[in-house]
């Protein structure tokens, strides 16, 4: 090989290098995924499912812009990022390019307006967006909230956007029940933790640097939320609570293994100013249909409770870990569906004998209208785990789901 031939091989080796350094890194995926398969899902007739992207491992709460875009929060980073934007730049229905930005893990991300919002499990940012739904400057967000507690337990920090610029954000408590002395079981009262964890606080949406005492606890006595919507038809804020833990473990005297597996029930509310769910005191047994005293504070699995608090709107089997939140706004799917709520499960029910599921409460304004169902069943088939986490609802009307243990995106449709 004479010099000029070799010298000319390197040239082209390093054009190609820098060309392939400059394009956007194409996701996993499955182009041949088989639409009439649903991707693995048992869904309702006339529904399929479409896996659109592979390896956005730990993905929690997703949005999607006017134009399709997908914005995914991850509980950790891939490649030093915390929040991938998705496209699908030649119209086959596949995720073919992502962008990552924003050096933080965490759960929440939401749009509204010119601006996406997302938190990290102590911050909450903005980023303005252009017309195409893009983030404009990426490496310089604006800091709206810090300061949130974060003791590495329940710290996820979802968050939703109302029409008045106020944005939502959950602060869950670390503890179970608020039982701080390790050698009692009985808990303070009242339980010192509130003040800063265990609900909702709400603070402005155009405010840089908002500290505790710039928000309002708008709700209390919620132990842990990941999964909450911004309810367009009936302007209100809906939670899905994650219920506390460990009733036989450490009060045997009163409950059973089976109690433990059955109690308490995961639960959704519509909340407003003030409202408060009654945690720790209080929990919801969803068999017997009433508010039992905790154990801490006195109970023995019996004992019913008079304190003020709120009633849930639908009880689900305990252990199922509500993590995502939706109210249908589409057109897309039949009529049954138009505002009612899908919620993504990612935990397992000792009481239904399975979990890794997707429901749907069908709602008449802001009260559930029927029973809840099973829509979307079967993420986890033989060794491959996966968990519903994040929802979405696309421009046409689409669904989407995040799997937070392998990555996958999922988009469902409906054709008669």
């Amino acid at each position: 090989m004479n010099s000029r031939l070799f010298f000319s091989l390197i040239l082209i080796n390093l054009f190609m290098l820098c060309f392939i350094g400059m394009q956007s890194h194409p996701l996993p995926y499955l182009k041949d995924t088989d639409s009439s398969k649903s991707a693995g899902l048992e869904l309702p007739k006339g529904f399929s499912a479409q896996l659109i992207a592979q390896g956005m491992d730990g993905a929690r709460h997703i949005a999607i812009t006017k134009q399709g875009g997908i914005y995914v929060k991850l509980s950790r980073l891939k490649n030093g990022k915390g929040i991938y934007y998705l496209k699908d730049n030649n119209g086959d229905g596949i995720i073919d390019q992502q962008i990552g930005f924003g050096d933080y893990p965490g759960t929440g991300i939401f749009i509204k307006g010119a601006y996406l919002y997302a938190s990290s499990n102590e911050d909450v940012y903005r980023y303005k967006l252009n017309k195409q739904g893009e983030v404009i400057q990426p490496e310089k967000p604006e800091k709206i909230i810090t300061g949130l507690v974060n003791r590495n337990r329940d710290n996820s920090k979802s968050i939703a956007v109302d029409d008045n610029g106020h944005i939502y954000v959950n602060i869950g408590s670390y503890s179970n029940s608020c039982l701080l002395d390790p050698k009692s079981k009985k808990a303070p009262n009242p339980c010192p933790l509130l003040d800063s964890v265990g609900g909702i606080w709400m603070f402005k949406t155009d405010k840089l640097n908002q500290h505790y005492r710039d928000g309002i606890r708008y709700a209390t006595g919620f132990k842990n939320i990941v999964g909450l919507d911004w309810n367009r038809f009936t302007h209100s804020l809906f939670i899905m609570q994650h219920g506390r833990d460990l009733l036989h473990d450490l009060y045997p005297e009163y409950y059973t293994q089976e109690d433990n597996n059955n109690q308490p029930a995961e639960t959704m509310y519509e909340l407003h100013k003030n409202s408060n769910g009654g945690w720790p005191y209080v929990y919801y047994d969803q068999i017997k249909h009433q508010k039992k005293l905790a154990p801490e504070y006195g109970g023995d699995g019996k004992k019913t409770s008079n304190l003020p608090a709120q009633n849930p709107l639908v009880a689900f089997p305990a252990h199922l870990a509500p993590n995502g939140l939706l109210f249908y706004s589409g057109k897309q799917f039949p009529a049954k569906y138009a505002h009612g709520a899908f919620i993504a499960f990612h935990g397992k029910s000792e009481t239904l004998q399975k979990g890794y599921l997707l429901a749907f409460v069908p709602f008449n304004q802001n009260h559930p209208k029927g029973k809840w169902e099973i829509f979307a069943n079967k993420f986890t088939e033989g060794k491959n785990l996966h968990r519903p986490c994040g929802l979405a609802e696309g421009p046409d009307g689409s669904l989407y789901v995040t799997d937070d243990i392998n990555g996958n995106i999922y988009r469902i449709n409906y054709k008669k």
